[in-house]
């Protein structure tokens, strides 16, 4: 069956990626489907209920600031926030938000099923029409044909999938939900080689079982901020987390019941998390240990079940219960869910170019972990990225990439197309060259423009920015001429401890690493307060560094802004050896920047491909 409405975007896959992809496609104007198996499951947070974390938090504010929708859906089901490394620098800080999973998956469906240019369907995709190697349909199990001009293939770990649990497993893409095998296949027939990853989560506890008097609160510490720039405070009061720990006694249950999991015992298993372990890991890799935290979350005001993040795992059931009540304060629990590990097949994102199309397949692009990445957030910014792709390139526009310069974003694009995965990726702030200019307070600095250039930004939001920044930078300017003066301040800085043999201007005084905003704004020298005020504050404290980061930047561009021509070919260019030129043509890189960092790339290689690329254009 034919189905006779056209679209320009077909996104495959309702999950985190794939709402990004969707929104961003419809609100740019293209007619948009959203094709998912399972229209209750949108949005679903199969593991952990949170958003944000360490880098997590950065990339969230940055959809934000593109247009997306993540952190306005987190800060309406927000009911714990925590700000961390609140201690630290500017750019060290991540902001992560637990969820009401029910409130957050509810907000999302209502958001697409309401949204103009988007039509959302029911109906597993199971194949794609393909002709002269581009997309054209998209065909769903019950023989429904939908025609497309793009598409976007975000199935998080449906490809293929298949849960373990203790000795049994069985196919499928989340807990019972049906794996994606027909398209798996299609993929397959396409050209695409499969690789298979692996992936877990805890056991789902009756919070009426919890013994809360033995635990201790888990604190959060930090200011509460929202994820996105349009709020204000979150909708919903803040609820408790507690913190208890595994003990030599778990660890010797696990131990003796890891032959039981067939799953830990594959010698050909899929490749899971490094920086998400189960407990059998954690215990095999750090034998020394005696104990591991685990944070009992709780997954909604309404909902009876608590997350223990920190112990997932894959032994059958009645091990993982007897595990599970060594822990103090779980001495009596029940199960919701049990745990479980689930292996699930991805692609090598080296076959994507910069803006996730696939360099096999013309007009079909991927996002989320079908790319081999792990996490809601990281999901979510491919997601975004394709759909705003997908659309541009239906009007042969320039194409949107992101510069490692310029967002945690174009980090993790520029990774996964130019070094492939060895395992489940995962965002970090190490993984950025220029951290201290990508913080999460200045995400709008940086991309509004782009936002707004796409029309994800409304002109009302756009105009409350401009009137932000203008303050910011007149304060900025105002408070290199505003002295403190002892006379009239002697009382107040003697509070704050700090001693002054002179007046001194506020931008010289709030330098100096005691000093804050706050006591500016006491002694009556400023009257912003909250964003702009801390924005003022981190221009001036971090000035000096953030000039040196400013000089490595331009230093970057210098190779970025250096175009590799389309269908270069690396094969004729003389003196360049076969290891190089047989890896620029599988990567097919952008840039001389991107060029120079696949992996055992030389700075010669790049001097020779350059000489080779202003000669070709001389002949032109």
């Amino acid at each position: 069956m034919k189905y006779e409405k056209g679209y320009d975007v077909i996104v495959i896959g309702g999950g985190h990626a794939g709402c990004e992809a969707a929104l961003a496609a419809s609100r740019m104007g293209a007619k948009t489907l959203l094709l998912t198996s399972t229209i209750d499951s949108i949005a679903q947070m199969s593991c952990n209920p949170a958003i944000g974390g360490l880098a997590k938090g950065n990339l969230v504010k940055d959809i934000d600031a593109l247009g997306g929708e993540m952190a306005k859906n987190i800060d309406e089901a927000c009911i714990q926030f925590q700000m961390l490394n609140s201690k630290k620098g500017a750019a060290a800080k991540s902001s992560r938000g637990q969820a009401d999973k029910r409130i957050y998956v509810r907000r999302m469906i209502n958001l697409l099923m309401n949204q103009e240019n988007l039509d959302v369907k029911q109906g597993e995709a199971a194949k794609l029409h393909i002709k002269d190697n581009e997309i054209h349909a998209v065909e769903n199990i019950w023989g429904e044909i939908f025609k497309c001009k793009k598409a976007v293939i975000c199935t998080g770990t449906f490809l293929n999938g298949k849960v373990f649990i203790g000795e049994t497993s069985y196919p499928a893409g989340r807990t019972y939900e049906k794996p994606s095998i027909e398209l798996a296949k299609s993929l397959k027939e396409a050209g695409f080689t499969a690789v298979r990853l692996k992936t877990g989560t805890p056991a789902r506890i009756d919070i009426r079982t919890i013994d809360y008097s033995k635990l201790e609160v888990y604190e959060m510490d930090g200011e509460k901020t929202p994820f996105s720039f349009e709020n204000e405070s979150f909708k919903l009061p803040q609820i408790k987390c507690y913190a208890t720990y595994t003990n030599e006694e778990t660890h010797k249950i696990v131990q003796e019941n890891i032959h039981r999991s067939i799953y830990y015992n594959s010698k050909d298993k899929g490749i899971g998390p490094r920086y998400c372990p189960s407990m059998e890991d954690k215990i095999a890799k750090f034998p020394e240990r005696t104990r591991h935290q685990i944070i009992l979350e709780r997954e909604g005001y309404e909902s009876r079940e608590v997350y223990p993040n920190g112990f997932s795992t894959s032994l059958p059931v009645d091990a993982q219960l007897k595990a599970y009540r060594t822990i103090k304060g779980l001495e009596k629990c029940e199960f919701i869910k049990p745990a479980y590990a689930i292996e699930y097949e991805a692609f090598q994102p080296t076959i994507l170019y910069p803006t996730y199309e696939t360099k096999i397949i013309k007009g079909l692009y991927f996002a989320g972990q079908i790319n081999g990445t792990s996490g809601y957030e990281e999901a979510a910014c491919q997601g975004l990225m394709a759909g705003i792709n997908a659309v541009l390139s239906l009007d042969n526009k320039e194409p949107f990439i992101l510069g490692r310069n310029e967002s945690y974003i174009g980090v993790l694009t520029d990774d996964l197309v130019t070094k492939g995965v060895d395992e489940p990726y995962r965002m970090f702030t190490s993984r950025g060259e220029y951290r201290l200019h990508l913080r999460e307070d200045n995400a709008e600095y940086r991309l509004i423009e782009y936002g707004r250039k796409f029309g994800l930004i409304s002109e009302e939001r756009y105009k409350r920015f401009l009137k932000e920044k203008e303050n910011v930078f007149n304060e900025v300017e105002k408070f290199k001429t505003e002295t403190i003066r002892l006379k009239e301040n002697r009382e107040k800085l003697e509070k704050y401890g700090i001693n002054l043999d002179r007046g001194i201007s506020c931008y010289e005084f709030l330098k100096r690493p005691e000093t804050s905003i706050e006591m500016i704004y006491d002694m009556g020298l400023t009257s912003l307060t909250g964003r702009q005020a801390k924005q003022i504050e981190t221009i001036i404290k971090y000035s000096g560094y953030i000039s040196l980061q400013e000089e490595d930047i331009k230093k970057y561009k210098s190779l970025e802004d250096k175009k590799i021509p389309d269908n270069f070919d690396y094969s004729n260019i003389p003196g360049l050896r076969r290891e190089y030129k047989e890896k620029l043509s599988k990567i097919k890189p952008k840039t001389l920047g991107q060029a120079l960092r696949i992996p055992g790339m030389s700075m010669s290689a790049i001097s020779i491909l350059e000489i080779a690329i202003n000669k070709e254009k001389k002949n032109v």
